[in-house]
């Protein structure tokens, strides 16, 4: 298989390469982004859809500098999937032929239910606890719905509205009368059963919503991927940013490359989620690109291993020396199971724990000094899938920790991501533990942890050598528990 794949998403308003880089078996992450706005769909929808030549030779370029860079980063593999505006042309079966002969690439027309289908699996696969969610991925031609029930994807549609197609059709005629009856009729095609409280926002434009209400909320962390917002909260916020003045639009924290169609995306998302009746709204970072990618290199089953995560895996495969594996995670995993009368702390928490504990020890490769420091930059920044904010936010604040006594003020950048201090103690003081007895303790025999009588006893066949001083630098949570090694419980 290839190492590097590279996956072009040919649409309506813009192109955009994207080079997947695989560490291992099913390990990924991205290695590089290239986009362009090509306007491939730009005066087709007021002209019987056809592709105009000064579009299309745009397009021609690009996908030509695309071939340049997918061969400079060495990719083995490009797939290019052409979206809305290519599937409605007339002549779109002469402008593939134009590519493949005069580059020799192959593009795929997929058709709306498809493209509505990779966006699903994308989300499926690469977002958090995803059991009944509809998905919404509005693009410049069309808009594609995917709904998920009991984790598993049941239905997939596609509309015809688009940003694009708006914009032509209508804000630049103003034909704004027949536009709400335009979207009125559109949206009564959508089947009662796609109806959720949950709508999970893939696309430029959604994105573009979401980083506005991040930055009118002063939110904490600035990564738009599996952020959550209330829609009747955030509601007159989108109605400000549909009829507000073109120039004004940079107040609301929009960039200038979407001025020219952010009304129209906000004008649809918002009467799509209330037809739905949507309460919640979580924004994807992840679309049709992952999901030509994961269509690639999944199993049949089009879902990772049970308990593999992607991110955490190519975390560990770039950033750990492959001789430097510890049980750390396996320490962590046996004194939360010990001392669960003691915490009370559900199963969920010691899934995070264990993942902390994977990832506690990837910033010395940048740096021995500071490297939890630097773990938790990478935390923030690179442990990109299957978290939440919340789950993301406490990984990283452990890892920081680092067994130290917790301090209000480092707490609070993130106090509205994070759950209360008691359980950050706890958790604080297993994963410290568990890391001090990983870098104290390097013998291949099974360690063993019992509680009794509030006494942690850690034990093995060979002798641990830590001084005890070590565990008595630990913060402890709100309890007077001991910890006592090399001595089985009476």
């Amino acid at each position: 298989m290839a190492k590097r794949t590279a996956v072009v998403d040919l649409g309506s308003n813009s192109v955009r390469l994207v080079i997947f880089e695989k560490t291992s078996r099913f390990a990924f992450h991205i290695f590089a982004e290239y986009k362009r706005k090509v306007r491939l769909g730009e005066n087709a929808y007021n002209n019987n859809k056809i592709l105009q030549e000064e579009s299309m030779q745009r397009t021609e370029n690009t996908l030509a500098y695309f071939k340049d860079m997918a061969f400079k980063h060495k990719c083995a593999k490009m797939l290019i999937v052409g979206t809305s505006a290519l599937r409605d042309a007339p002549n779109s079966a002469d402008f593939i032929k134009r590519i493949k002969n005069n580059l020799g690439l192959n593009i795929k027309c997929i058709d709306g239910k498809r493209e509505s289908y990779l966006g699903g699996l994308a989300a499926l696969n690469l977002m958090s606890n995803i059991k009944n969610a509809t998905t919404l991925d509005i693009g410049g031609g069309s808009s594609e719905l995917c709904l998920i029930r009991n984790s598993k994807i049941e239905d997939c549609i596609s509309l015809d509205i688009g940003t694009v197609r708006l914009k032509e059709l209508f804000y630049d005629t103003n034909k704004m009368q027949e536009l709400h009856a335009f979207l009125n009729d559109t949206i009564k095609l959508i089947p009662k059963h796609f109806k959720n409280d949950t709508l999970i926002a893939i696309g430029g434009s959604l994105r573009a919503i979401s980083s506005s209400i991040m930055q009118k909320n002063s939110y904490p962390l600035k990564v738009l991927h599996e952020f959550k917002y209330s829609l009747a909260d955030e509601k007159s916020h989108i109605k400000k940013i549909i009829d507000t003045d073109f120039n004004s639009l940079s107040d609301y924290g929009i960039k200038k490359e979407r001025f020219d169609t952010i009304k129209e995306g906000a004008l649809i998302f918002l009467n799509i989620a209330q037809a739905l009746n949507v309460k919640d709204v979580l924004t994807s970072g992840v679309g049709v690109r992952e999901g030509v990618y994961l269509n690639d290199i999944l199993p049949p089953t089009k879902k990772f291993p049970h308990n593999f995560n992607p991110s955490v895996r190519s975390l560990q495969d770039r950033f750990l020396n492959k001789n430097d594996k510890t049980n750390i995670h396996i320490y962590c995993a046996k004194i939360f199971d010990k001392l669960s009368s003691l915490h009370g702390l559900s199963p969920s928490y010691k899934n995070l724990l264990i993942n902390a504990a994977k990832l506690c020890n990837i910033g010395s490769y940048l740096s021995f000094y500071f490297a939890n420091e630097h773990s938790t930059y990478f935390i923030l920044n690179a442990l990109n899938y299957n978290f939440s904010h919340e789950e993301k936010t406490l990984i990283a604040i452990l890892i920081k920790l680092s067994g130290k006594k917790i301090s209000p003020f480092l707490l609070e950048e993130y106090k509205e991501l994070l759950p209360d201090v008691n359980i950050i103690s706890w958790l604080n003081f297993m994963l410290a533990t568990a890391r001090l007895l990983s870098k104290n303790y390097s013998n291949k025999e099974r360690v063993e942890f019992e509680y009794k009588n509030n006494v942690l006893y850690i034990y093995s066949k060979a002798y641990i050598d830590i001084a005890k001083d070590e565990f008595k630098k630990l913060a402890l949570p709100n309890t007077s528990i001991v910890i006592v090694l090399n001595q089985k419980p009476n």
